[in-house]
């Protein structure tokens, strides 16, 4: 199947607002489907899922799998309860993320675990993760729970390595990029390609998603890392600084640590060590992540992953919904929150 290169074209403010018209009406479905197998007899597990799952989030994934089902001219209701299981993942992920980080905030308010306390919030998470597993069996396509199943799988593997490299210096950018690789751009792979299994389409057309939802996943995560030490971004919604205390190794701080001086680079291994964790100490990180345009370098590389998956749906012909795909892409890489 040959394909044209969709040019990246520059605009002033790329928006999500074409990928929310959309798919505003299949995300209505998908947001009944979520409120009702949120539920339980239980009143604690509706109670901290909320907490989370209405406080504001995109529901981005979801919204791939319901745009990825309009790209491909589907016309069935299969896809939302699938998109549904895709946020429960993601959602049992972040609750998960938020015990082992320490979080205080999540979404601009108290993360579950500061209000619900670690044990509930690891619990409710684990039930979101059944309740994502119940609704792809219900689906019935070993083809659906093979793809999502694999996710999962692949996300918890992202989840350890990165814990693994925590505190380590010394992490490669090619460490970094297969870390994140496995922690959010393998849902995002899965969201989009699940759409084409459901639509019966072509594997090329299934690839093509695939390589949508992957090359977004990591141009997304680029940026919200990037965002972190970006002194000019918008409250991010995540307690500012939050990766630096942590020690986390991300690009910007990679690349800080590549280009900087012995001096720098003797702060770095101490900073990510977890000897320096005051305010003070972020704000010297930021001014050298300045110093070296780590930032600036981080949002570059995240323009080039949005381009690949800007190119990888150019198999499918012109249409609102490829354009609203691409442009969703672009605002991936433009947001500054």
């Amino acid at each position: 199947m040959s394909a044209d290169v969709v040019p990246l074209r520059p605009r002033a403010e790329p928006s999500l607002s074409p990928m929310l018209a959309l798919t505003a009406q299949g995300m209505n479905s998908v947001n009944a489907v979520i409120l009702d197998r949120m539920q339980s007899e239980v009143p604690l597990i509706p109670a901290l899922a909320g907490h989370l799952i209405s406080g504001g989030g995109k529901r981005l994934r979801p919204m791939l799998t319901v745009g990825g089902a309009e790209l491909c001219g589907y016309q069935g209701t299969r896809h939302h309860k699938l998109a549904a299981a895709v946020e429960f993942i993601h959602t049992a992920t972040l609750l998960h993320d938020d015990v082992v980080d320490g979080s205080d905030l999540r979404r601009g308010k108290a993360a579950a675990n500061i209000v619900f306390g670690n044990p509930a919030t690891v619990l409710v998470g684990d039930f979101l993760f059944t309740r994502a597993f119940e609704l792809m069996v219900e689906d019935g396509s070993l083809k659906v729970l093979k793809i999502l199943s694999g996710a999962s799988s692949i996300i918890a593997e992202g989840e350890v390595d990165q814990l693994v490299a925590q505190r380590h210096v010394d992490t490669s950018e090619e460490r970094y990029l297969s870390i994140i690789g496995s922690k959010t751009a393998a849902l995002f792979a899965a969201a989009t390609r699940i759409a084409a299994v459901v639509a019966e389409k072509s594997e090329a057309e299934e690839r093509a998603l695939d390589a949508y939802g992957r090359n977004l996943g990591i141009a997304f995560q680029l940026v919200d890392d990037a965002i972190d030490y970006d002194s000019e971004a918008e409250e991010s919604g995540k307690g500012k600084g939050d990766d630096f205390r942590e020690g986390k190794m991300t690009l910007p701080v990679i690349l800080a640590y590549a280009r900087g001086s012995a001096e720098e680079r003797k702060f770095w291994q101490e900073a990510i060590a977890g000897f320096l964790t005051e305010d003070e100490d972020l704000a010297h990180a930021v001014k050298l992540i300045n110093r070296h345009g780590c930032v600036d370098a981080t949002r570059e590389r995240a323009r080039y992953y949005a381009q690949r998956a800007i190119d990888a749906i150019a198999v499918f012909p012109p249409s609102a919904a490829r354009d609203a795909m691409a442009e969703a892409a672009l605002f991936a890489v433009a947001r500054r929150y």
